[in-house]
């Protein structure tokens, strides 16, 4: 993990869908730093592909979150898939070289 990095956003976006892209960030953070429950993140995933609906899209701002963060979007919602719907979706940060 990274520290002071900032978040991939879009200028077209309005303060509301910010709200919600920025969430879906944290819910990523939390997943490899303490965790978070699997309903929470959903939800917070849904609300997250209702903003940036095309596949294409979300795939430049995983891959930008990534490269700040050192976390992955895709990884922590692959990991969810997996999660009971009751458990916590956790992940462990991988140092890339």
């Amino acid at each position: 993990m990274r520290e002071n990095y900032s978040y991939p956003l879009d200028g077209d976006w309005t303060y509301d869908d910010i709200v919600k892209v920025v969430a879906l960030y944290n819910a990523v953070e939390a997943v490899y730093e303490h965790g978070i429950q699997r309903e929470e993140f959903m939800q917070k995933y849904r609300a997250f592909c209702q903003v940036v609906p095309m596949k294409m899209e979300q795939r430049r701002l995983d891959h930008d979150f990534e490269q700040e963060s050192g976390y992955s979007i895709y990884k922590a919602f692959k990991q969810s898939q997996s999660t009971p719907a009751n458990g916590k979706v956790r992940l462990h940060y991988e140092r890339t070289k």
